[in-house]
């Protein structure tokens, strides 16, 4: 397994594994990221800003098999969003989900954030576990909440490492 940063030669099978989760959990409706108008070209949006964003992708040989990204947001001073942890069927129950937000947290720390904020779904309660047990306290749902159809909203003070 190999962590890398998103390119976009890997933009389109990126998109598929978050559509099929999506699906698979009944949340391929509007008001998620499956409808986004730039889900099919995610490297785009994150090397735009790369001193606000990022996004890694998980291989396993060479193949996508998940990927987790993060932005800042205005919801809270100094913090990003943790954006679209996805992983691949095949190698979901091997700790990778936490792999990936460790990864992701200390690429927030490098960029200056000192909070991490997250939106999820009650049908997704693998993620909720993992979010929960990577210390992801839940909030109140902020006012200012893009994808309307999420549900669990957490936050996480990071703590230098």
């Amino acid at each position: 397994m190999e962590i890398r940063r998103l390119t976009p030669e890997h933009d389109a099978a990126l998109a598929a594994l978050i559509r099929a989760n999506l699906k698979a959990h009944g949340l391929d409706i509007p008001g998620t990221v499956y409808f986004d108008a730039g889900l099919d070209h995610l490297s785009e949006f994150y090397s735009a800003d790369p001193a606000r964003r990022d996004y890694f992708v998980l291989l396993d040989d060479g193949r996508l098999v998940g990927g987790i990204g993060l932005a800042e947001i205005d919801l809270f001073e100094d913090c990003a969003e943790l954006q679209k942890l996805y992983l691949d069927d095949s190698v979901k129950g091997r700790g990778l989900g936490y792999r990936l937000i460790e990864q992701v947290e200390d690429a927030a720390r490098a960029l200056g954030y000192e909070r991490m904020y997250l939106e999820t779904h009650t049908n997704l309660q693998a993620a909720i576990h993992i979010y929960e047990k990577s210390g992801y306290v839940e909030i109140d749902k902020p006012e200012a909440v893009v994808h309307a159809t999420m549900n669990r909203f957490y936050l996480k003070e990071l703590a230098e490492r």
